[in-house]
């Protein structure tokens, strides 16, 4: 996953196409049911349309166009996606516009030097002493069989936030659906994309 890199391993870039745009919005959309419409639009307008980079051999770094007064514009990296991951916000976006609120989880002060260090974040440090935990609830969805659906999937995409602190810390994707981590509470639960 990109934790940073050199302007030498960026390969080639080039501007997505209106099909596949949609295709990231959807997505996007899908992961963090709380945005709406009108905010990623904001976030991706339909022009200029998204630069597309090839970071290293297997990730992709999204960026808009940004007009400046003064200056010639510039492309803000949004978006993220390592491999056939999920697609990812930064933490500049993230810190740009706290009210779109991305699926989020929060994990205890404690856990908070290690991740800033750039650690994955283990399963004690997103459940608290007292049984509760920092993820969404599970079990306010059933799947076709009827079954509770664990409120995070294996897979998906999700802001760190840190327990007594205003911003997001790091942005990665669950090893561990919340189920599984509230049930074992060991080991490693989130790996770090972005920090």
């Amino acid at each position: 996953m990109f934790k940073s890199f050199e302007p030498s391993q960026i390969s080639t870039s080039t501007q997505v196409k209106t099909s596949v745009q949609r295709a990231i919005k959807s997505d996007i959309l899908a992961a963090n049911p709380k945005i709406t419409e009108e905010q990623l639009d904001a976030l991706i307008p339909k022009k200029p349309p998204l630069v597309q980079y090839k970071v290293g051999p297997h990730m992709m770094l999204y960026c808009r166009k940004v007009e400046h007064e003064d200056a010639s514009p510039t492309d803000e990296p949004v978006f993220f996606q390592h491999r056939d991951g999920p697609i990812l916000p930064t933490l500049r976006l993230i810190h740009k516009y706290p009210m779109i609120q991305f699926t989020s989880v929060m994990v205890d002060k404690g856990a908070i030097p290690f991740i800033l260090g750039g650690a994955n974040v283990m399963a004690p440090g997103l459940t608290k002493p007292d049984g509760q935990s920092y993820m969404p609830p599970d079990g306010e969805e059933q799947d076709e069989q009827g079954f509770d659906k664990p409120g995070l999937s294996k897979g998906d995409g999700v802001v760190i936030r840190a327990e007594g602190k205003e911003h997001a810390i790091a942005i990665g994707v669950m090893t561990m659906s919340s189920a599984e981590v509230r049930e074992k509470n060991k080991g490693i639960a989130i790996e770090l994309a972005h920090f």
